[in-house]
């Protein structure tokens, strides 16, 4: 069977017979002066004979002049024993390991000699004579230092061994046996080196099996990726060694773009996604890097992550750290940390979301259908399986509901304890309004989907520290459709619709309110939802003179929100009754203003045949309905109550509504308005 020998660490094996042949001469020479070289007990004991031979020898500057004669005569002699230290230039592992570890001959020279015994058993009894001890059959410190014509007496020599040198800060030697003096100390080299030199890259390191480590390879098609070509992914893949902290608010959204481009630049990657902060398994993940010449991406960062950081930084690869918070120059005060924070946006998204879902219909607009989404390519990824999936199980083509219910999943705001989720179930079409309301509802929605484009692409957003975030106010008396439309504007966008549940948020303790909003402020932030305030009043309302300790806590509440609303990134919507009370600062950082007014007769009508769309009518329901729509003015919410009313009214029978149950639903709703109801028809009606 034919073997590449570069694959099977042949240069490897060459080096090992060169030092082999040392390691005899070496044997050799120690046994021609010892006297107890055929002693068959030889390294079990120390024999006094031994002992006072150790004891007479030269120590201290005798003992270094001795071995500077020794060389000397070494030197002049043809059989010189001295092994030459390896030659790294070449293309060889070891030499491509050294340029990657800034490793010194020296260093490869020990390295050689510690992994001696992993790879060819005969060292094994070679050591255990050198080291005068049968059961010690690894290199020790003092063996390999003498194997390279040096000693421990020797500072630069000793130097290597130090646990900031990079033999040992590379994870590339262990010195173990700790309670021995350093000479006669054993090194070890990990397996997964000795099987890197060998030529097996084909498993990680078994210490980095189940604590979030994943391998990423490039291959012909992350070549070919439109994401490979983002800015920002594209600096970090040219850049070299670098260690980068990217602040991303949409957790994972640009680290996907920065791994898409290491992977078509042909970098392999190295995942890491920490549950904790263990320092021991980002140096073995730091080594994996390094021996592979990969990238370490990793995401996100957990809390405290100072000890992670020291670890990684500074390593000789590129290195990216992602979280949602602001580094901590605490966390590698020795280190040069570039701080990127990530761009609004998630570019190649649609392009993602086409190729993991596939042929779709001719009429579904996908851009459209996900723009308001801001998941990671991973969360895009989940989302195209799970849709595929349930569209596979009620037999059709991935739909737009499908597409949608999938992200939205993997999207979901942490709010139940604050705020209460609706799954819209309207749309346009459920709405009656005039036009112009109408059109500021369509334009809300094109604001929310293109805010990427246009306050990122295009750069019109404006300094301050200002967010991305859509807000609108909707005003009209109550029932005039307020809740209606945002429902209607998050089933368009396909977001789920959360109502903020002011109970649970307004504190009586001075502070609290705030801490409770901003909670629900984070959440909205990174995740894609529609937030209701409903009755903003309450906590948007109009700041006022300071005459007592209240007015200041109130003004600062409203100071608070201010602020926040400046670096919303999310979509929110406020409601009010009134319109003239919410504060005027409130009222110059929303987006769109709608008010809904009181509608017509001509509006009543078009509601009472929406409401009673779906229900089994007689054949004066429509007349009674153009009736009802003069006779009582009742705004949208209270003509639905009047339908359901009805609709009561003619189940009860077994029978379909008639005009009669429409007349005593609409009396009903006009009596809880404290409005006078005839008791008979009005006298002006036909």
């Amino acid at each position: 069977m034919n073997h590449d020998r570069a694959v099977l660490g042949v240069p490897l094996l060459d080096h090992l017979a060169v030092l082999r042949a040392r390691v005899g001469e070496l044997v050799a020479v120690r046994s021609a002066g010892d006297p107890t070289a055929g002693d068959p007990l030889r390294g079990l004991y120390v024999s006094a004979e031994a002992a006072r031979r150790i004891a007479a020898g030269p120590v201290g500057h005798e003992a270094l002049e001795a071995h500077e004669v020794q060389e000397a005569q070494k030197a002049q002699e043809a059989h010189d024993v001295a092994l030459p230290l390896p030659d790294l230039g070449g293309n060889d592992r070891l030499g491509a390991l050294a340029r990657a570890f800034g490793l010194s001959p020296l260093d490869a020279h020990i390295l050689l000699v510690a992994l001696a015994p992993d790879v060819d058993r005969g060292f094994e009894a070679l050591y255990g004579y050198l080291n005068d001890d049968v059961g010690r059959r690894r290199a020790t410190m003092a063996l390999a230092l003498d194997l390279a014509g040096t000693g421990p007496f020797d500072p630069a020599a000793r130097d290597r061994f130090h646990p900031g040198a990079p033999l040992r800060s590379g994870g590339l030697l262990d010195v173990e046996d700790e309670d021995r003096p350093l000479p006669g100390r054993s090194l070890r080299v990990p397996e997964r080196v000795v099987a890197h030199l060998l030529g097996d890259d084909t498993r990680m390191d078994a210490h980095l099996s189940g604590v979030g480590v994943e391998l990423l390879t490039p291959s012909a098609a992350d070549a070919e990726s439109d994401v490979a070509t983002t800015p920002l992914g594209a600096r970090v893949a040219a850049a070299g060694p670098v260690t980068v902290h990217l602040r991303e608010r949409v957790p994972g959204a640009a680290t996907d773009a920065v791994v898409a481009a290491l992977l078509g630049a042909g970098r392999p990657v190295l995942r890491y996604r920490p549950e904790s902060v263990d320092a021991t398994v980002a140096r073995t993940v730091l080594r994996e890097a390094r021996l592979r010449g990969a990238a370490v991406v990793v995401e996100p960062l957990p809390q405290r992550p100072g000890p992670l950081v020291r670890a990684l930084a500074s390593s000789g690869t590129t290195v990216v750290l992602a979280g949602a918070d602001a580094p901590d120059p605490g966390w590698a005060p020795d280190t040069e940390l570039l701080a990127v924070d990530a761009p609004i946006g998630a570019a190649g998204c649609a392009d993602l979301w086409q190729r993991e879902l596939g042929p779709l219909p001719a009429d579904f607009d996908l851009a459209e259908a996900t723009a308001a989404y801001r998941l990671s390519g991973d969360q895009i990824r989940r989302a195209a399986r799970t849709a595929r999936a349930l569209a596979a199980f009620e037999g059709t083509a991935p739909t737009r509901a499908q597409v949608q219910h999938s992200a939205r999943l993997l999207s979901a705001p942490l709010l139940d304890s604050h705020a209460r989720r609706i799954r819209p179930a309207v749309g346009f079409a459920d709405l009656v309004l005039p036009g112009e309301p109408l059109g500021l509802l369509h334009e809300l929605t094109a604001r929310a989907r293109h805010r990427d484009r246009v306050l990122g692409e295009w750069r019109l957003r404006t300094g301050g520290g200002r967010g991305r975030g859509v807000v609108a106010l909707f005003a009209g008396e109550s029932g005039t459709g307020k809740t209606l439309g945002a429902e209607v504007v998050a089933g368009e966008l396909g977001l789920d619709l959360y109502v903020v549940d002011l109970s649970s948020v307004v504190d009586k303790y001075v502070g609290e309110t705030e801490k409770n909003l901003e909670r629900i402020f984070v959440e909205v932030d990174r995740t894609d939802c529609v937030l209701l305030f409903d009755e903003a009043d309450a906590v948007f309302g109009k700041r006022s003179e300071v005459k007592s300790s209240h007015d200041r806590y109130a003004n600062l509440e409203s100071a608070y929100l201010l602020q926040r609303l400046e670096a919303f990134d999310g979509i929110a919507v406020l409601t009010t009754n009134l319109r003239a009370n919410i504060d005027d600062a409130f009222t110059r950082r929303l987006d769109v203003v709608v008010d809904f007014p009181f509608p017509d007769p001509e509006q009543r009508v078009a509601l009472w045949h929406s409401c009673l769309a779906g229900t089994p009518k007689g054949e004066d329901v429509a007349e009674e309905i153009a009736r009802c729509a003069e006779e009582f003015e009742l705004a949208g919410g209270a003509i639905r109550s009047a339908a359901v009313t009805a609709g009561y009214l003619a189940a009860a029978r077994g029978s379909a509504v008639t005009g009669e149950d429409v007349r005593a639903g609409a009396r009903r709703e006009y009596r809880k308005a404290g409005r006078l109801v005839l008791e008979g028809r009005a006298p002006w009606a036909p």
